[in-house]
Formats: C-alpha cells, sequence, structure tokens
C-alpha cells in the first residue's frame, strides 16, 4: 500500500515524507476523521512528528486534491481520502457517526441550481441526516 501511496503523492508532484504517507495511512483505515484524531493515529507510530507537521500535511494534501475536507453543518471537520467520485454522507444527528453513500438514485435532489448566476459549478453536495442503527437500538422510538 506505501508504493501506491508514493505514487499518489508523486503523480501531484509533493515529495513522499513519512508524516505524509502516515497521514494517508491513517485516512485510508479511518474514513471520517478528525484532525485530532489524526494526529493521534500518526503520532503513535511515529512520535516525533509535530502537530503542526500534520495540520500542513493535511493541508497539502486537500490542496492536492488527494484527500477531502467535509465538515457537516455543527460537526467538527473530518478528512476522508475517498475522492474523485460523486458520493455522498451519512450523518448521524446522536453521535456524529458519518459513513458514505453512492450518488443519489431516483429522483435527483436539487443537483442543478435553478439559476448558476454565472459561477462555474463544478459540485454540489448533498449530506442526509439521520440516527445510526446503534443509536436508533439505544433509543428506540416511543
Amino acid at each position: 500500500m506505501a508504493a501506491d501511496f508514493e505514487t499518489q503523492l508523486r503523480a501531484v508532484s509533493l515529495r513522499v515524507t513519512r508524516p505524509r504517507l502516515a497521514v494517508l495511512a491513517a485516512l485510508r483505515d479511518h474514513p471520517h476523521i478528525d484532525t485530532e484524531t489524526v494526529i493521534s493515529l500518526v503520532r503513535a507510530d511515529h512520535p516525533t512528528v509535530s502537530q503542526q507537521a500534520v495540520y500542513d500535511v493535511l493541508r497539502a494534501l486537500t490542496d492536492a486534491g488527494l484527500i477531502r475536507r467535509i465538515q457537516p453543518a455543527g460537526a467538527t471537520a473530518r478528512y476522508e481520502s475517498r475522492v474523485g467520485d460523486n458520493h455522498h454522507h451519512l450523518v448521524c444527528r446522536s453521535c456524529g457517526a458519518i459513513v458514505d453513500v453512492d450518488c443519489a438514485v431516483g429522483h435527483s435532489p436539487c443537483l442543478t441550481a435553478s439559476d448558476d448566476h454565472g459561477f462555474v459549478i463544478d459540485e454540489a453536495e448533498v449530506v442526509f441526516w439521520g440516527t445510526c442503527p446503534d443509536c436508533a437500538a439505544d433509543h428506540p422510538r416511543q
């Protein structure tokens, strides 16, 4: 897997470094994690990597399009390595769990703006909100 990460980094003209490889591995193994969790995971394997280095790596990887920063309304920013496709997210209102869901099927929910006001639109964001199965089991509806 490290070879895949090295190829990805080189493809976007980024140097291959231990912190970049560690961040990519953390996001591959733990999708939708926040910055503090990324830092903890990276530092568990590489204790000399500073917090600032992880912040810098997250910014560089996001700018290069290798990872995506998502921030559902009212939630902490999270990062994911699934990029380059049209997928959406399910967010639990209770525990904050986030999972991927492939593109909406059936009737498209407002994916085309009624008036683009001259913008060149390159993305539409859909977030599905609800209660995850674990939280629903803990708090069944009365």
